[in-house]
């Protein structure tokens, strides 16, 4: 049974027209509410893509994925030490110190035709070559030299391109 209200100015009317007006109010809310839902959703599917899965099985699949970035990361890592290792052991016994000394061996004003080459690894480990001309003839000589110490005695001039095979890359290293 319902009544009829006969006027606004009694406690039915203004009862009837607060709960109206707690209508009116609570539906905005909702289609506020519902909006904010929408956007909420949409940004949502854009992280989550179109599957249905929720955002902690998401944020699992993605530490998953991290991990096993990690892991090859770190793998790759461990063969490029392992090809930097061998790279620099076989760089260590290539040529890191070199100079020439250009003389002239018999002072017959040959126009310093004689050479001494010096060829040395970062060790200061390797060769001194001489190549000795003289008019009719010319002669090539070899030493060892390891750690910066020759095996046999060593002439004035490949002594020179030793330490002017030093020096020099320590030269470079100062100018750098």
């Amino acid at each position: 049974m319902l009544l009829r209200v006969h006027g606004l100015n009694s406690t039915a009317g203004i009862v009837a027209l607060a709960a109206g007006g707690v209508a009116v109010v609570g539906l905005g809310l909702g289609l506020v509410l519902a909006t904010k839902l929408r956007r909420l959703r949409a940004d949502q599917r854009l992280v989550l893509g179109d599957t249905r899965r929720d955002l902690p099985a998401h944020a699992a699949a993605l530490e998953r994925k991290f991990g096993a970035l990690h892991a090859y990361i770190h793998d790759a890592a461990e063969r490029l030490d392992l090809r930097i290792n061998v790279a620099e052991t076989r760089l260590d016994g290539a040529v890191a110190y070199r100079a020439l000394v250009r003389y002239d061996a018999y002072g017959e004003m040959s126009g310093r035709q004689s050479t001494s080459i010096a060829l040395l690894d970062a060790t200061q480990s390797g060769v001194v070559l001489s190549s000795i001309h003289h008019r009719d003839q010319s002669r090539l000589y070899a030493k060892q030299v390891h750690n910066g110490r020759p095996e046999l005695e060593l002439s004035p001039e490949e002594q020179e391109a030793i330490r002017i095979a030093l020096q020099g890359d320590a030269a470079a290293a100062a100018s750098a």
